[in-house]
């Protein structure tokens, strides 16, 4: 296997573009990346190191030029809420889990796009896909209330922490909402301003500058965790110091039970990486070459594997980091990889600077994710376009919000897959006319009663879909009932078979029935315009082409018309 794809044909004139854009990413990163850690219930410093294998990995196998790879809000709410069943938080049962789970997500990622799997992605619809990131919103944000309120994090699913909450109202720390208040603020001003601008950085930077200043940080309180209730009022929890860090190579023991348990939240995360690596790689391309899926693919899981192997967490592609570095004008994997070193260097000699971080100025940046991850355009936009699919998007969501979210997600995906077979199912037969003065058959246009023209003792027949057991009943029935007994029988029924791109068994079989019931009624059938290479393979395969006969089958309706249509309209 080839690496280092995303650098061929690098230029030297693209070194100073991608080391701006790195310095770019990694000032964004650092913040973001340290409230993604805690998101998962773990040290800040392991985004610092997620990050880090992410960017390593990708750059050595994956294809994409701009994507950035590392721990991401997504995918963390998913497992840190799964996890939360299986361990306690923060516990070293908790951060074996979580490690053990990146390298299986890594594995299932790679196998993926070793396998060519990326088609995979196209099983979450739009509709589902948003009311599944309205639901990750919601889980970031409550799970975020704690730090950004200054009180201990309850217990419970989201229903009942929100109940925990509200009973403690009178138990918030003004200074801790003021700093996750204020770092929302400046944060989601700066990305409105550009998306640039390191303004994470900054609002994080002058909350532990205010914090020391006006002596809200107490001296040596470093807590991994929320905000104990132990801390004075006019007190902040920090981070605490995270220089040099590092965890050591090496791989955790758990019990067989812990890895049937994490098996189903595994497949789970890997759907959704695929879906949204796909997506983002769409969204970002390339400049001279269409997005490699499957590659990208084998780039995001050995980036998983590589994290899981220095104790970190899963990772994922971000579409906001990368679309900072396609803003700043990165060309290749070297912006990450740069990025990736200034992180190394934080690590390994700046951390002492992070540790008056207060614990609520993370919190704000995680309610900035939360608000970016509502797409409220889209959500309106599906409403007024489809009320079942705005439907769709609000019963995602509150699955989401009311189960666990892991089950929450499993439900999502069933109600993507239902919601194409739906749609497939509901496909109808539909009957063409000719424009006139043209020899073009065109489907009904909406609106307009009378449009076009038919030859008489002629019936064209459009089916724009796959023809499959879902809808093959339907197309059969359909299409005699066009064909046959409308108010004028045909004499010649033409199949036009354009939108037609694949069938199935029970398909073929429905087809079948058609053909001689046209034939039992005195028509001819005959197939125009199957172009779908499919489904001409599919018609050898179930020997439709024996029973249609070869002088039956045209390349365009009119050609039909010409040959076998008993009179012809001029």
């Amino acid at each position: 296997m080839a690496w280092f794809l995303g650098f061929a044909g690098y230029r030297p004139n693209w070194i100073g573009p991608d080391l701006l854009a790195g310095l770019t990413l990694a000032a964004i990163a650092i913040p973001e990346q340290m409230a993604t850690a805690r998101l998962a219930g773990l040290p800040p410093n392991l985004g610092l190191i997620a990050f880090i294998a992410g960017a390593v990995g990708f750059a050595i196998f994956g294809a994409g030029r701009r994507l950035s790879v590392g721990a991401d809000s997504t995918i963390t709410a998913i497992f840190a809420g799964a996890l939360t069943l299986l361990a306690a938080g923060g516990s070293p049962h908790y951060a074996a889990l979580a490690v053990v789970l990146a390298l299986i997500v890594g594995a299932l990622v790679t196998t993926a796009g070793i396998l060519k799997l990326g088609w995979i992605g196209n099983l979450l619809s739009i509709p589902v896909t948003t009311g599944f990131l309205l639901g990750i919103a919601a889980h970031i944000a409550v799970s975020q209330l704690p730090a950004a309120l200054g009180v201990g994090s309850p217990g419970g699913d989201l229903p009942e922490q929100l109940l925990a909450l509200a009973s403690r109202a009178r138990e918030v720390r003004l200074p801790a909402l003021a700093v996750a208040c204020g770092v929302l603020i400046v944060t989601d001003l700066g990305h409105r301003l550009s998306p640039r601008l390191p303004a994470a950085l900054l609002a994080v930077g002058v909350a532990a500058v205010a914090a020391r200043v006006f002596g809200l940080a107490p001296d040596g309180l470093a807590p991994d965790g929320l905000a104990p209730d132990g801390l004075a009022q006019g007190s902040l929890a920090v981070v605490g110091s995270i220089a040099g860090r590092w965890p050591a190579l090496g791989l955790p023991h758990i019990a067989a039970a812990d890895l049937a348990a994490l098996a189903p939240l595994a497949l789970i995360l890997t759907l959704v990486i695929i879906a949204q690596t796909s997506a983002t790689a769409r969204a970002f391309p390339d400049d001279t070459e269409a997005p490699d899926i499957d590659r990208d693919l084998v780039g995001v899981g050995v980036g998983g594997l590589i994290a899981g192997m220095i104790n970190a967490f899963p990772v994922n592609v971000s579409p906001p980091r990368t679309a900072v570095v396609a803003d700043a004008g990165g060309r290749s994997p070297l912006a990450g990889l740069a990025a990736a070193g200034v992180v190394a260097g934080v690590l390994a000699w700046g951390g002492g600077l992070l540790a008056t971080i207060p614990q609520a100025a993370l919190a704000g940046l995680m309610l900035f994710v939360a608000t970016r991850l509502v797409r409220l355009n889209d959500i309106l936009a599906v409403c007024r376009a489809s009320r079942a699919e705005g439907g769709l998007i609000l019963a995602t969501a509150a699955a989401m919000v009311v189960l666990p979210i892991a089950s929450g997600v499993a439900v999502g995906v069933t109600l993507s897959l239902l919601h194409g077979a739906w749609s497939n199912a509901r496909v109808r037969v539909t009957r063409l006319r000719r424009i006139p003065g043209s020899t073009v058959w065109w489907p009904p246009i909406p609106g307009r009663a009378t449009w076009g023209e038919s030859v008489p003792g002629v019936a064209v027949l459009g089916f724009s879909a796959p023809l499959i057991f879902l809808n093959a009943d339907a197309f059969a029935r359909t299409f005699l009932g066009e064909a046959l007994y409308s108010a004028a029988p045909s004499k010649l029924v033409v199949l036009e078979a354009a939108g037609l791109v694949e069938l199935d068994y029970t398909g073929a079989q429905a087809l079948r029935r058609v053909v001689l019931g046209c034939r039992a009624a005195g028509a001819s059938f005959a197939v125009a315009r199957l172009e779908s290479p499919a489904a001409q393979a599919a018609f050898t395969r179930f020997g439709l082409w024996d029973l249609i006969c070869e002088d039956h089958v045209f390349e365009t309706v009119a050609r039909a018309i010409d040959a076998l249509a008993p009179v012809v309209k001029a």
